[in-house]
């Protein structure tokens, strides 16, 4: 179903947000950062498993990473609301720059040890705990809500071009440079997100949050507010599915294309550029179609198709085949993943967006240390080559009793909208 008034699907102009200022800034500021971002996702996982030779190592460095996620998410939802979004930014941005610059000094002394990979991974993640609901909660501020799905769509299509961009030359330059260099270039592209925003006058949607509870309290409020919105539930279940099982690429390529495919670090970078191709696909068809709302079709049956890709995944050994089906996991991934995210934003009050918005975070990226640890010990005990397929078939799994469970509820799959 749609919003009231949009009840006629129709395509519009994708880059309606643009015509922000504040929107401009930032945009242009993040993709500068997101370049760096993701050559440092290619060159830590491979840094990792060089070191290592352990898939299941490899994805304790991706649990460690987003550990804080899960634990302090929804905390963080609280503690955002008490702050101005911009000034929180310019602190995470900031301390981000100076853990990767850590990470790329520790490279190129030559004393670079895993366990300075675990510690700064950590300390990233708590950062990112902070960091990535306010992203999320801030967007509104410099659109305001009509152009606000537009602008998420739009946001992820940039994201994902940045995904593109970024293994691609990350593989060239760990081949002619080293992953240092990898580490490096992200810490200065934090700068142009600090940059962007002393330019940003944000809208004032409401007013600081100053609540007299104690945080618990906070917190408690923020999950009833979603137990209570079946909308907001569903999505909410559906993502904890998705986000865990579905998209473990920082553990799952580099030991795909280095033991099942025999590539190297050229290749393991190209594999994650087919990724963000069909991220970017995914992106652009939701910012095509956002002023009809978020499809109800995209949130029940795209998870099923993300399963059956990521079990395909796992029948080839073939690389360009390989490619594709990355390319079409990512593709209906992002266009899973940013209909949710609509949805959520869309069906919560200014008051709960950090917190809601926290809860998103955990579940989407909270969730990466058990995902994480699960494709590792995939890989090292069935084998590489069955690491997709692992977490294709219990994606598929979870997904069947919640939908018995909607059919018997409901006797049909309820709308969203």
């Amino acid at each position: 179903m749609n919003l009231p008034g949009q009840e006629k699907r129709s395509f519009n102009n994708p880059f309606i947000p643009l015509k922000h200022a504040n929107f401009r800034y930032y945009w242009i500021g993040m993709c500068i950062s997101l370049i760096g971002t993701w050559m440092q996702n290619v060159a830590q996982p491979w840094l990792a498993y060089t070191m290592t030779k352990s898939a299941l190592l490899l994805g304790l460095v991706g649990a460690i990473q987003f550990m804080p996620v899960l634990l302090f998410s929804l905390f963080a939802g609280v503690l955002i609301d008490k702050f101005q979004k911009k000034t929180v930014l310019l602190f995470t941005q900031s301390a981000s720059l100076v853990i990767t610059l850590t990470l790329a000094i520790l490279d190129y002394s030559g004393h670079i040890q895993f366990w300075h990979i675990l510690v700064l991974a950590a300390a990233l993640g708590l950062v990112n705990t902070f960091d990535m609901p306010t992203r999320q909660s801030f967007i509104i501020q410099l659109v305001g809500k009509d152009d606000l799905m537009n602008a998420i769509a739009l946001n992820s299509a940039m994201f994902n071009m940045c995904r593109i961009v970024g293994p691609a030359i990350a593989g060239l330059v760990i081949g002619y440079f080293g992953v240092g260099m990898c580490f490096l270039a992200n810490s200065i592209s934090f700068a142009a997100v600090v940059i962007s925003l002393l330019f940003i006058h944000p809208m004032t949607i409401q007013a600081t949050v100053k609540s007299s509870k104690r945080i618990l309290a906070d917190v408690k409020d923020g999950l009833n507010y979603i137990y209570q919105r079946p909308v907001l539930f569903d999505a909410v279940l559906l993502l904890t599915i998705i986000g865990t099982f579905a998209m473990n690429n920082n553990v799952l390529i580099p030991v795909f294309s280095e033991v099942v495919l025999k590539q190297g670090s050229m290749g393991m970078g190209i594999l994650y550029s087919f990724s963000g191709i069909g991220a970017l696909i995914g992106a652009m068809l939701v910012a095509l179609t956002s002023k009809s709302g978020p499809n109800k079709l995209v949130i029940y049956a795209v998870p099923t198709i993300i399963g059956i890709f990521l079990v395909l995944n796992s029948c080839t050994t073939n690389f360009l085949i390989a490619g594709l089906y990355i390319a079409a996991t990512g593709l209906f991934f992002n266009l899973f993943t940013a209909t949710i995210n609509s949805v959520m934003q869309l069906h919560t009050g200014n008051e709960f967006r950090s917190r809601v918005m926290s809860v998103y975070t955990l579940v989407f990226s909270g969730s990466t240390p058990i995902g994480n640890l699960y494709a590792g010990l995939a890989d090292d005990y069935i084998g590489a080559r069955f690491g997709f397929a692992a977490c294709g078939v219990i994606v598929l799994a979870l997904l069947i009793p919640m939908y018995l469970y909607k059919l018997r509820s409901h006797g049909h799959v309820p709308p969203l909208i």
